[in-house]
């Protein structure tokens, strides 16, 4: 049973592939930005450690989104439903939570088949 780790670091690893799935760490953007900045900046960190672990959006299996404030929801969604494939959508949930600092705005969780 092999497991492997993208970018381990002394507290997480980026990402965990093990058994054909590969499960992200919570994805944040630019301290600061706004949440549309913030998302996109997610959604790229996710493109690229799919890409990493070899696969892509098309075998996500779940998306967890973290919002600061719920009041970001439609923004977020704006940049986030130009980004998902519609023909290969997740099973998502999004709620309201505190982040590890003021300055993030939303967090995203991403688990999906290699």
């Amino acid at each position: 049973m092999s497991i492997t780790r993208l970018h381990p670091g002394p507290r997480m690893s980026q990402a965990v592939i093990h058994n054909g799935t590969v499960y992200l760490a919570g994805q944040v953007g630019t301290p600061g930005a706004d949440v549309a900045t913030q998302t996109g900046d997610c959604l790229a960190a996710i493109d690229a450690l799919l890409q990493e672990a070899g696969t892509d959006k098309s075998k996500l299996l779940q998306v967890i989104i973290w919002l600061a404030d719920m009041a970001d929801f439609q923004d977020m969604n704006a940049v986030y439903d130009a980004w998902i494939d519609p023909a290969n959508p997740a099973a998502r949930a999004c709620g309201e939570a505190k982040l590890a600092t003021p300055d993030y705005k939303v967090e995203f969780i991403v688990t999906a088949a290699v």
